[in-house]
């Protein structure tokens, strides 16, 4: 595993470079090399250098395949919750729309609109704008050219320029906020989720009635939201650069 590990940090290392860095013996590095490369573990190129074995993809797929983000969330999700008393909900994209997959609320006296299997507009709420906000550029570009705004509640985006605007203030702060987006009186603050590949899987977000979303309480809700998600994120394999 120590030599294995040298791999996270390098693409390829000659036989030298894996005895300086590992810091084994000579002779032992390269028995473990002979039965790494036996394993598929390992492969050696013909300029002498060592890479991670083709095995690893086969690994890595399953890995990847067997993942569920809403398995993972939840520990993290009743954490959240518990300490905030506020609703935390987790959601996905699907297609051109977010659909709220998990849903943790036991604590807060007010039920929101959302349930689990419920769908919203990517523009529309904090927890779908997350998503929108964080996907490549080109297809951010597409869904906005392709969509019509339609108002939801009093504080809906229905400008096209001020979405933008949101999203571009959404990817610079790491997280999104909404007010009355989808139901009037409600807030909501969501950071983004995700994977192993540094895509954006879903969105976690702390949500309740906006007169709890003003002032001191933002700052320690995007906080909490944020922390959340990259929990989740770093348990689905996303390394921060």
């Amino acid at each position: 595993m120590d030599i294995l590990n040298l791999f996270i940090d390098h693409a390829q290392l000659t036989f030298q470079e894996i005895i300086g860095l590992s810091g084994i013996p000579k002779t032992s590095v390269y028995r473990m090399l002979m039965s790494l490369e036996e394993m598929g573990l390992l492969e050696k190129g013909t300029d002498s250098k060592y890479r991670l074995g083709l095995l690893f993809l086969n690994f890595g797929h399953l890995v990847s395949s067997r993942l569920d983000v809403r398995q993972i969330a939840l520990p993290i999700m009743q954490e959240l919750h518990d300490d905030v008393n506020e609703a935390v909900n987790l959601i996905v994209k699907q297609s051109n729309e977010a659909m709220y997959i998990e849903k943790i609320d036991t604590n807060q006296k007010v039920r929101l609109y959302t349930a689990i299997g419920r769908r919203s507009p990517l523009y529309a709420g904090a927890c779908s704008r997350v998503i929108l906000s964080f996907l490549p550029g080109p297809e951010i570009d597409k869904y906005i050219e392709s969509i019509e705004l339609q108002p939801f509640a009093m504080g809906t985006i229905t400008d096209k320029e001020c979405l933008y605007n949101t999203i571009r203030q959404a990817q610079k702060d790491g997280y999104t906020i909404s007010h009355s987006e989808l139901e009037n009186h409600t807030s909501a603050i969501a950071a983004p989720i995700f994977d192993h590949k540094g895509d954006v899987i879903a969105g976690v977000s702390i949500a309740g009635i906006e007169a709890n979303y003003q002032n001191e309480n933002i700052p320690i809700f995007v906080e909490k939201a944020k922390r959340a998600a990259e929990q989740i994120s770093e348990r689905l394999g996303y390394i921060k650069t």
